[in-house]
């Protein structure tokens, strides 16, 4: 019996010896050589800024111009805010890090960095097969369109995205809490993704693995396979108006929509299927670049420049921005 609790002791103290030690990680960033590391922090922070100012600029038009209260605005709202939510997890932490010259970040605050970077890129995703049903309905059964896309249809595609997108980063987050972290603690990367996380860990991540791939190619296919088949009935119901002018105002409906597809899909495709000569985790470094900053930075651009309505907009909200102001002072001087 002694024997037996000595052995037993022994493994519960190995046990505890195993579990996660480190209260740190180091984040290596994008270069580790110092010359480029202010050009990083400008280039990031110009890029951080027009994000944030730019979709800014098309929630605060959608909300105020009341023409745009219609299912397509309130999904494109969703989008925006998610693009400034998916850079505001990542970029300020870089930044700071390189403005301080320090790597670390905490074991709490890495683990919530991590839940919300899943759950901002899952949830482009989502929004984008919502946005393409929207397209669908608005080009196949325009007469039908206000019947079909109801308040509470709209606010349930709506909720469903962010439900989803959180279960999905909670899945993955209850799993790695699991894991122990020994000594390893630097991170090939600007921000604590969860790839790199597992690496790290030294218990068996088979089953994180399997939930990485199998949930993340879901979370790609399904949205990514909803959007092609949206898309086929579109262009077959394009292509049976008889104007020109008719098929270029259904398929302007549908242009902005389908150049923010073609620009994450692509990303996803040109990063990870085709053949690259790059590190793999080079590679994972440029689709965390293109999918966290590039891709919400290029969206409002590309929804002003090829949206009349929302350009229109635009330009009302920053008139009223910028030269109301001056009206006040404008009449004292008359």
């Amino acid at each position: 019996m002694k024997n037996l609790h000595f052995f037993l002791q022994t493994n519960r103290n190995m046990h505890q010896g195993n579990q996660t030690t480190i209260s740190e990680f180091l984040l290596l960033g994008l270069s580790s050589q110092t010359e480029y590391q202010m050009l990083l922090f400008v280039l990031f922070l110009v890029m951080y800024l027009v994000t944030v100012v730019g979709n800014g600029l098309i929630i605060l038009a959608i909300s105020l111009d009341s023409y745009l209260h219609s299912p397509m605005y309130l999904f494109l709202a969703n989008l925006a805010f998610a693009d400034i939510s998916s850079i505001s997890t990542s970029v300020p932490k870089m930044l700071m890090n390189i403005q301080t010259k320090s790597q670390s970040i905490s074991y709490k605050s890495c683990i919530t960095q991590m839940y919300f970077s899943i759950v901002f890129v899952v949830i482009d995703n989502f929004l984008l097969g919502v946005m393409a049903y929207d397209r669908f309905v608005a080009v196949c059964h325009p007469l039908n369109y206000m019947t079909i896309m109801q308040p509470r249809i709209c606010i349930l595609l709506t909720v469903t995205p962010w439900v989803l997108s959180n279960t999905v980063a909670m899945t993955h987050t209850l799993l790695l809490l699991q894991l122990t972290f020994c000594d390893g603690n630097t991170i090939s990367h600007f921000f604590c993704d969860l790839a790199p996380l597992l690496k790290l860990s030294c218990s068996d991540t088979m089953i994180n693995d399997l939930m990485l791939f199998v949930v993340g190619l879901s979370v790609i296919t399904f949205p990514f396979v909803f959007i092609l088949f949206s898309y086929i009935y579109i262009a077959r119901a394009v292509l049976k108006i008889s104007s020109t002018e008719g098929k270029w105002k259904a398929f302007s409906t549908c242009g902005s929509h389908l150049t923010v597809v073609l620009l994450f899909y692509g990303t996803i495709i040109g990063v990870y299927f085709l053949p690259i000569t790059t590190h793999p985790e080079d590679r994972n470094k440029i689709g965390a670049v293109l999918f966290t900053v590039v891709t919400p930075m290029m969206n409002p651009f590309i929804y002003s420049l090829r949206n009349k309505d929302m350009k229109g907009a635009l330009i009302k909200l920053i008139n009223n921005i910028f030269f109301l102001p001056l009206v006040p002072w404008a009449s004292k001087c008359n």
